[in-house]
Parts: C-alpha cells; structure tokens; sequence
C-alpha cells in the first residue's frame, strides 16, 4: 500500500508551466542588455517562472532540509571518521553551530534537521524524527534495508517537502549527514548512473588512494552481494542505498509536486536526485545543481542528471552546503526579472 501510495504521489508531479516559461523568456530578452549576456541567470529565471508559474516568485521563504542516517557498511573502514560523528553533527546542526547553520543565516534560510535513520536515541525540540530504522545494515554483506524501510524513508521526504511549501516554503536546498554515505551515493551511482565503481568511489571524508581502492572493493562486493535491479529504483534504494538519501529524493519529489525550486548539493544529494529522476524523469525540471564536489565521481553524476554546476569551490563538505550558497545566484535571477528596467521603460534604443 505505501509504494501504491508513493507511486500515485509521483504521478502528481506535473510539466514546467509553458506560459510562464515563454512570458519570463520575453521578458528577459527585453531587460536593457545584450540578448544573453547574463548567461545562465537568464535561464535560471525562465527556469523558476515554469517552476512556479509566476514571472519573478517570492522564494525568500527557503529551506535548507538536512537529513542524517547512520550506514552498516562502516563496519568495512570505509571512512575516516567513526560512526559515532552522525549523531554528534546531528546536534551540532541543532545548536546552529555546522557551516550549513552559518551559509544559511546568510542566505535567510531556515535549517530543518531530520533524523532519518541514526543509529542513536536522539531528542530535541527542534528534532525532526522520521525514523524508520536506527541506520542501515552493511551491504557489503546483506541489504542494507527492506524495500518497505526504503519506501518509507521516500515518502517521509515527500511528506516533508509538501508541509513546507504548504507554510509557504517555495525553495529548498538538499543536505545529507551521514558517515559511510559516500560509499553508499556511489554504489547508487554505479547501478543507476551506469558507471563503475572505481569511477563512482572517491575519498569522502578524506582517505588516502589505499582506503579508496578498499572502497571500491566494498561497493563492488555490495553490487555483486545484492544484485540491485536497475530498472527499479526501489529494489537499488533498498539494497544499496542510504536512509537520509532516500529521504532527500523523497524531498526532491515532494518539492517537484509541489512546484517548488529545488537546489541540489554535491554528491550525496546529486544520488539521491537520481533516484528521484529515475523514479519520476519530470522532477529533473524542478532541479537546480548548485556545486561540483570534489568527489570524483560528482561530474559524471551531475552530466547524468542534466544538471549544470553554478560553483566550483573545491567543496565537499555536504550538509547543504553549496546549495546554500547557489540560493544567492537564485535570488539574484529573481531580482533581475522584478527590477530590472526594460528598453521601452528605460527610454533605451535597442538595435
């Protein structure tokens, strides 16, 4: 019943509005400039009219949705940190303390923390708990969770994203927390991307080439273990996935049927937006690809998904926290349609 429930939920997800695509296109292309010549703000402006329907949308009421998960397969050494690092950051997020928490006072965004899958007892006033299991099994050895766990982790997103944006939340930035989760976004990526392990693994949280090429080992043994299906997402989710990654692409789908921006992060998020796209292609439309991670096998990833990195800063932090940043260019997309003069009103003589 909830993947029947999941699937009438994608099914919402509609086209980008046309109209308000080809009305923000003349207007850009009246603004006293060159034709082009704000290069992708253009496009990001004509984007956000088809998302929203509207020529220049208040999204200043945004949201930057962090969704933490512990990982069995940190049993193999896959990263550098412990385990233990997920539900310390969890709180450090809650307490305003991480750089998301400082990017998003800048950006005047609210931090939403969800607890999708710790491995810890945790309570706080400001917790979201959307819980369905404390972390994932190690899929080097076994599924990492149950096609019912990885369906409710997708609508707890869903769900989440569709409260939002009914109090008024039109954009939102995706952020992950969750030691091991590298090793999970790349074992997604090496079954719905088409790449191959080496090519998805990359040093996290900063191990050395040894550990990576250890890495590369445990996701191969995860795929070979569990022999995800690529043609459903679910069965791959399940197998080699992640909770907080399952929450995030919920999110993704939820904002898409909501008609909401959604502002994509590095590599974690970027897999958890191609399980969202390989369930429902139309949320692709609704994405906006904020960074390029130094992870290695983000690029690859993001030219999978269509998507076009705004900033390239050497990040690979997650939490957020490139997304955050890109919230500026968006506003500033949004700020040429509403005061920028036109030829005609400026008394400007066009060619």
């Amino acid at each position: 019943m909830s993947e029947q429930k999941l699937m009438s939920l994608i099914a919402s997800i509609g086209e980008l509005d046309a109209a308000a695509m080809a009305a923000a296109e003349q207007h850009v292309n009246s603004l006293t400039k060159p034709p082009g010549s704000l290069g992708r703000l253009e496009g990001i402006a004509i984007q956000a009219a088809g998302i929203t329907g509207e020529l220049a949308a208040d999204v200043s009421k945004r949201a930057v949705i962090v969704m933490a998960g512990d990982h069995g397969v940190c049993e193999e050494g896959v990263s550098a940190f412990p385990a233990e690092v997920t539900p310390q950051m969890v709180m450090n997020f809650l307490a305003g303390g991480a750089a998301v928490n400082v990017l998003a006072r800048g950006a005047g965004a609210d931090v939403f923390c969800v607890d999708m899958g710790v491995n810890a007892d945790l309570e706080h006033a400001e917790l979201i708990t959307c819980k369905t299991r404390k972390g994932t099994a190690n899929m080097a050895r076994e599924a990492a969770m149950s096609r019912d766990d990885a369906t409710a982790a997708l609508l707890g997103g869903f769900d989440l994203a569709a409260r939002l944006a009914a109090d008024g939340y039109r954009m939102f930035a995706t952020g992950d927390m969750g030691i091991g989760n590298t090793t999970a976004s790349a074992a997604l990526c090496a079954v719905l991307g088409g790449m191959t392990a080496d090519e998805a693994v990359g040093l996290g949280t900063g191990i050395n080439e040894e550990r990576r090429l250890h890495k590369v080992e445990v996701v191969k043994r995860a795929l070979s273990c569990n022999r995800p299906d690529a043609a459903d997402p679910i069965d791959t989710l399940a197998k080699v996935g992640g909770l907080e990654i399952a929450g995030l692409a919920g999110v993704i789908l939820g904002a898409a049927a909501n008609r909401s921006i959604v502002v994509v992060d590095g590599f974690i998020s970027s897999a958890a937006a191609l399980v969202a796209v390989s369930l429902a292609p139309q949320a692709a439309a609704y994405m906006i690809g904020s960074h390029l991670s130094q992870e290695q096998g983000h690029a690859m990833l993001l030219r999978k998904l269509g998507l076009s990195p705004m900033i390239q800063l050497d990040m690979r932090l997650g939490e957020g926290t490139g997304a955050v940043l890109a919230f500026h260019f968006v506003d500033a997309a949004v700020a040429v349609m509403r005061e920028m003069a036109t030829f005609e009103s400026a008394g400007v003589s066009r060619e």
